[in-house]
């Protein structure tokens, strides 16, 4: 039995294509027929249509116009060309934003917004959640059942916040009934901090942009309640589309490291995670760095469901919003396509399919440009990925098995950037996640990014970097798995709060009598931070049992720590800590746990994790990977797939992996060597 999952029911392979606006085209009936031949050019076979399209479709209210759309979508099937139909709340019409001004957003300065720009639209507003219904309804009624749509493009990017009178009474009723009573709240919030105590329901508002906002857990509270509110949201949008059709598949298109939500919680509201990826490449001369931090966020969109995503947005050639909009260098759009099909994604989809003639996005980058056709350098490396997509067709639906996981969590790094101090020229949290999984992705192997509320019993290695806020019963969690026989590293800074941003008394991590004090076997006494400039030596001894030696540099911040149960493998060699421990091991149940007390560097990171990777028996494709290749598995129960990607700009040899491979393009045995190129991807078939 084959254990595919398919995440788009009608599509068993892999797709390409665009974002595609017609109604910016309606007068030229020339450029939507050619459109269709440059679609089939470029060896795409999916459109997502309609993202845009509300004043198209209802130009004036309760006017709807669906005959262009019903011959954009039979076009497309004509042509064997699937489509994401999209719901347009993205931008309303100017109509709406005249007639119901409630729609309109009031910012955090409590100024109310004009109409313009995009999701600017307040997610409460009854005019605006009845206007998203009655549009949604009527394009499943007419399109849920059309050959043509193979799933829904629920709304575009959501983003932002709206602090109106309808938000602020939703907040309270929020936190009526997350606390119950303004005694909780107020004891939950320390509220007594500065005066700020609330003595009517009234008197709390959303955080204001002047001055400083004291209260941390009203800031805190804010966002997640922003995020329930955006899924209440996109569940309301969704209604009527499953009320129609319900075995039809949703997405919503998310960003990189958004900061708004909790994607954790908004993936729940939809069946597919598909995002939007534009990398800077070519900026600072270490694409190496920039490959695995994409790869990070790649897996962690494949993790949030646990199963296959979408790529929805990605530039063919430059992008018109970055500082500096540099064009890709000749195979970069082909290796970095393939790199999120490597990672978990079944597709590979740009915005946008043609250049707007017109208005802000004239010059971001499209599949065909303002010249007209597909005979240009972008339009031969689209048509590239396409050729090789439909090469390696079966890679759809396979999983990406992991040992090792990395913990990436929303809510902490909400609270982390809210808690004034250690330093607050900043944490660098997300580089800092990326340093420890740099540790595994250098050596292929294949990592999930979970959250803290995620299972930890289906991994061998969990690393936890800087997991300032600990949720209720994780640490408990924690030392389950390591009692189980798991390994389970964390780092400085971690266990300082609960999830109210109050500090655990009795000594971090976790205070006096906290599962993760007993797991780590420390107690952390303070925290040092260093200027940018500044780097402290520590020195791992010969007699380490990481099977690995020497002096190494930390920076940023470093931690004073005590040993309780744990031994130390390594010390501070200078500066105030001086001869003080700085990574520890405590074995514990069947387990064992690390901590490393400080900040520390790519160079020790890779070796760390290598050792861990041999020590705890992760399984790896080969066992020396060349600098700048980065190898990544997908597999299912009848073939495994390994990816080999060169992220440098110079050949790169890696030793053929074991087992009887052959070259998922071409069918050619895999005896010898593999020479990778610059730049290229090479994709290898094992059958099982």
């Amino acid at each position: 039995m084959n254990n595919k999952k398919h995440v788009i029911p009608k599509i068993k392979g892999l797709l390409h294509g665009a974002d595609y606006n017609p109604e910016q085209w309606l007068d030229r009936p020339d450029i939507l027929e050619k459109d269709i031949e440059l679609m089939k050019q470029t060896q795409c076979n999916v459109m997502s249509v309609g993202i845009f399209s509300w004043s198209a479709i209802e130009p004036a209210e309760g006017e709807f116009q669906f005959e262009w759309l019903d011959k954009v979508l039979d076009n497309l099937l004509a042509n064997d060309i699937s489509v994401f139909l999209a719901t347009p709340s993205g931008a309303r019409p100017a109509w709406l934003s005249q007639r119901y001004p409630d729609v309109l957003r009031v910012n955090s300065s409590r100024v109310k917004q004009l109409h313009g720009e995009r999701h600017n639209h307040c997610y409460s507003s009854p005019n605006y959640r009845k206007k998203v219904a009655i549009m949604n309804a009527k394009l499943a009624e007419r399109y849920s059942q059309h050959p043509a749509v193979i799933g829904w493009h629920v709304s575009n990017e959501y983003g932002g916040d709206c602090h109106c009178d309808y938000c602020q009474e939703e907040f309270r009723l929020w936190l009526k009934n997350k606390y119950g009573s303004l005694e909780n709240l107020n004891k939950l919030w320390w509220s007594a901090f500065w005066s700020h105590t609330y003595t009517s329901w009234e008197q709390i508002e959303s955080p204001s942009p002047i001055g400083e906002n004291s209260v941390h857990a009203l800031k805190l509270d804010w966002k997640r309640f922003c995020t329930d509110r955006v899924s209440n949201f996109c569940e309301h949008e969704i209604a009527p589309l499953k009320r129609i059709n319900p075995e039809l598949p949703t997405t919503a298109n998310f960003m990189e490291y958004f900061y708004d939500y909790n994607y954790w919680e908004l993936a729940k509201s939809i069946d597919v995670v598909s995002w939007d990826s534009y990398p800077l490449w070519h900026r600072d001369n270490d694409e190496v760095a920039l490959a695995c931090y994409t790869g990070m966020y790649h897996d962690l969109m494949r993790t949030l469901k646990n199963q296959p995503f979408l790529l929805m947005e990605s530039t063919p050639s430059q992008t018109n919003w970055q500082p500096i909009t540099k064009l890709k260098k000749d195979g970069v759009h082909l290796l970095s396509s393939l790199q999120a099909i490597a990672h978990g994604s079944d597709s590979v989809q740009y915005f946008q399919w043609r250049k707007s003639r017109g208005s802000v996005e004239k010059f971001h980058g499209a599949v065909i440009d303002h010249v007209g056709h597909a005979d240009t350098r972008t339009g031969r490396e689209v048509t590239a990925v396409g050729e090789y997509l439909k090469q390696i067709n079966d890679v759809a639906g396979t999983a990406t098995k992991a040992e090792v996981a990395i913990i990436f969590d929303w809510e902490n790094r909400w609270a982390m950037d809210d808690a004034s101090g250690p330093r607050n020229e900043g944490m660098q949290y997300e580089q800092t996640v990326c340093d420890h999984y740099r540790g595994f992705w250098r050596q292929g192997i294949n990592c999930d990014i979970i959250e803290q509320l995620c299972d930890f019993m289906p991994y061998k290695v969990i690393v936890a970097p800087m997991l300032y806020l600990i949720k209720p019963g994780v640490a408990e969690r924690f030392e389950e798995f390591v009692k189980q026989g798991g390994t389970l590293i964390a780092t400085y800074w971690s266990g300082i709060v609960d999830q109210n941003d109050l500090c655990f008394l009795g000594g971090f991590p976790g205070g006096a009598n906290s599962p993760l004090r007993r797991t780590f076997g420390i107690w952390a006494e303070e925290i040092d931070s260093l200027y940018d400039h500044e780097s402290v030596k520590f020195e791992l001894e010969n007699d380490s049992e990481l099977g690995f030696s020497g002096e190494f540099n930390i920076k940023h911040l470093m931690e004073h720590i005590h040993l309780e149960s744990a031994e130390a493998i390594a010390y501070y060699r200078e500066n105030l800590f001086d001869g003080c421990p700085v990574i520890t091991k405590n074995e514990f149940g069947n387990g064992v746990a690390y901590y490393i007390a400080a900040r520390t560097d790519v160079e020790f990171n890779e070796s760390f994790y290598s050792s861990i990777a041999e020590k705890y028996g992760i399984s790896k494709p080969v066992e020396n990977i060349p600098e700048g290749l980065s190898l990544t598995t997908r597999e299912d129960e009848q073939s495994r797939y390994l990816f080999i990607m060169n992220f440098l700009n110079e050949n790169r040899e890696l030793e053929c992996p074991l087992g009887d491979w052959v070259n998922a393009c071409t069918g050619d045995e895999v005896k010898n060597n593999i020479v990778v190129a610059p730049y290229q991807v090479i994709v290898i078939k094992n059958n099982k």
